[in-house]
């Protein structure tokens, strides 16, 4: 006890700091989120994410470059397509915008760089939903989980054929790790790991993200699908537990800043599966304006909340500040 025991002895020197410090952000743990439509030397600013933009192919490139160059571990392709339609189908091309862009950032950047794709139909569909739509009843539509099954895996085998390193389902479909899991295996990709958005909740926190990736729903909402902020832990243990079961190699909690806990007890229960958190665009665009406000300081409070995600449990960080990060810690 005081006097004999002082804490604060690990504290006066920074390299004592540095030398006890547990918890520590790796730039090659890091995933940056990026958005590819159609087009050439287009760089569309995302008025609700400043520093992010919509980019063309070539363009997308040019930042994969960037990211490898920096030593980021990956980066993760959301598509807008060109037309949208009732089920998605450029989603399901491959000739699609996601496809074709894969294939451009694997020539430009070989194997420096992992190359992720979100594997979803919102930003694809002319409703903005993650699947096909039926109508429960009069005037109330829903996604039907079954027959989205057979999309997400279409969906899926087109990334792979492009030459993704690791699809990432996100739309929270029943049975989607198992479906995808077995048309990998049929079709020759039993190596290629699914790193499953498990524990994705309804979150208001998504918001810039469906201005960027043109996605937000034309009616209704997707808390049918997306899990319910105020469940129960255990109901977030039970997503990872079903997609585990089914094959996934890597699972995510999305958000992350909201969800600590949650990717606390995951870390805790399962420890030993690589674990991921998506730092989102709510979280990115508050602390931005909250910066450009000169209300926080941007470098300290992007790396102590990052740096909390890690605390908490994740070992792999989706991360729109994943360039800023890099540079700040070189």
């Amino acid at each position: 006890m005081f006097p004999i025991q002082r804490l604060r002895r690990l504290r006066y020197e920074p390299r004592v700091r540095a030398l006890v410090r547990e918890t520590r952000l790796s730039v090659e743990r890091l995933i940056m989120p990026l958005f590819v439509r159609p087009g050439n030397n287009l760089r569309v600013p995302i008025n609700s994410m400043p520093g992010n933009f919509q980019l063309s192919i070539d363009e997308l490139v040019k930042e994969a470059v960037e990211c490898s160059r920096r030593g980021i571990g990956g980066i993760l392709l959301f598509g807008i397509p060109e037309t949208k339609d009732a089920v998605g189908s450029d989603a399901m091309s491959d000739n699609g915008i996601v496809a074709n862009a894969v294939r451009a950032v694997k020539d430009a950047v070989g194997d420096s760089l992992l190359v992720i794709t979100d594997v979803c139909f919102c930003e694809y569909t002319e409703h903005g939903h993650c699947g096909v739509l039926t109508e429960r009843r009069a005037g109330v539509w829903d996604v039907d989980n079954d027959p989205t099954l057979d999309n997400i895996v279409r969906q899926t085998l087109v990334h792979a054929r492009a030459g993704a390193d690791i699809v990432a389902p996100s739309g929270m479909m029943d049975g989607m790790i198992g479906a995808m899991r077995r048309g990998l295996d049929a079709d020759g990709f039993s190596y290629l790991p699914i790193m499953s958005y498990a524990v994705k909740y309804a979150s208001s926190f998504y918001g810039p993200f469906r201005e960027a990736a043109e996605s937000a729903p034309k009616s209704g909402n997707r808390r049918s699908y997306q899990m319910d902020p105020a469940a129960a832990a255990e109901q977030a243990l039970r997503e990872v537990a079903l997609d585990l079961e089914e094959g996934a190699d890597i699972v995510m909690v999305k958000p992350a800043l909201p969800y600590l806990d949650i990717i606390r007890q995951v870390s805790e229960n399962y420890a030993g599966v690589p674990l991921a958190a998506y730092n989102v665009s709510g979280e990115y665009s508050m602390l931005k304006a909250a910066a450009q406000n000169g209300w926080l300081d941007e470098k300290s409070a992007v790396i102590e909340s990052l740096t909390s995600i890690t605390r908490a449990g994740a070992g792999i960080i989706l991360t729109y500040w994943a360039k800023d990060i890099a540079d700040w810690m070189s």
